[in-house]
């Protein structure tokens, strides 16, 4: 039987509505990553059950920037009224900040990660077979929402939203916002196939990307950056050299960006900001477009390199080495 995830929905507009295609199931996770608007007084993302207006939300996750200190409130609503809210103070989604926000289901729960981090547990009052639609509404931007489900036979371990070893990292682009529509592919060479974990993701990392690139193909790399991290690297490889050096150096406080052929670097690109902090979690996204490649970090886009080496079906291989954990690699 074929196991296929979830189609990402890429940049869509706030207020946003969308079906979760076949609807929750334990171990299922759903990865929101954007950023709170700079002033923002409050966001939500709710689990709910059809996409009718008064329909019921099985889970209301809530930050309000309005109170202080901010607080999330997480709420049911059920046959036309709210339930008693439950209330949690929290620093890790301040104003203006990228963030990754996964929904883990449980047996019991959903289990919410902020950046990686296990911030609650918010027990079912409706239950979770009932939610088909995910919306979105508020001071937020959105750059992804996706969707991870537990392999057959391995559901995912409690405590350890989104964990690589229990997903099929089966992903293509959709026709949201800049991002063409690309056929799917199969799982990569050292991914693991349905019913067979693997691993946590080691550094250095390697694998092949099956078929090469097209536009509108994307990687996502979920990691952890060292404390005392001077720099790390990402290339998107092919039999000659590197398309693509991605090169954050914590002593320079800049990202590298650059193009090697034939044991030839070319010029370095070091224009932008530093979305990469030393102890902190991050989601890098890398976009392959026609004439570029497209980088978001953290759901914020952080830089734009233009292909210097054309033949991007000859790019056929990821590599990741430097001062960094993994915790998860799609291709």
């Amino acid at each position: 039987m074929a196991f296929n995830q979830q189609t990402p929905f890429y940049s869509p507009r706030i207020p946003f509505m969308g079906s979760i295609h076949g609807g929750l199931q334990d171990g299922k996770s759903i990865t929101v990553s954007g950023r709170v608007l700079p002033g923002a007084d409050r966001f939500n993302i709710n689990l709910q059950c059809g996409s009718r207006q008064n329909a019921d939300v099985a889970f209301h996750f809530n930050p309000r920037y309005d109170s202080h200190p901010m607080t999330v409130v997480c709420n049911t609503f059920q046959h036309g009224s709210w339930g008693p809210e439950e209330r949690q103070q929290s620093s890790l989604l301040p104003q203006g900040a990228g963030f990754n926000i996964t929904i883990t289901v449980r047996p019991h729960a959903y289990q919410v990660a902020l950046n990686s981090q296990h911030f609650l547990e918010y027990k079912h009052r409706i239950p979770f077979q009932q939610v088909d639609t995910i919306k979105v509404d508020g001071r937020v931007e959105v750059s992804s929402i996706s969707f991870l489900s537990a392999a057959p036979g391995f559901p995912a371990q409690p405590g350890f939203p989104a964990q690589p070893g229990f997903f099929i990292p089966q992903v293509s682009p959709s026709s949201f916002g800049a991002f063409p529509t690309g056929p799917a592919f199969p799982p990569q060479p050292g991914f693991p196939s349905p019913g067979f974990p693997s691993a946590v993701p080691a550094v250095p990392y390697r694998s092949m990307i099956s078929g090469g690139l097209t536009p509108g193909r994307t990687i996502t790399i979920q990691g952890t950056v060292s404390p005392s991290a001077s720099r790390f690297h990402v290339n998107l490889s092919h039999p000659s050299g590197v398309a693509l050096h991605y090169n954050p150096r914590f002593s320079e406080n800049t990202v590298v960006r650059n193009t090697k052929e034939r044991e030839r670097w070319g010029s370095e690109e070091r224009g932008g900001a530093m979305p990469f902090q030393r102890g902190q979690a991050f989601t890098l996204t890398i976009c392959c477009e026609r004439q570029a490649f497209r980088i978001i970090v953290n759901g914020m886009q952080a830089h734009e390199y233009r292909h210097r080496f054309h033949h991007l079906q000859h790019i056929n291989t990821l590599e990741i080495e430097g001062d960094l954990t993994l915790s998860s690699v799609v291709v």
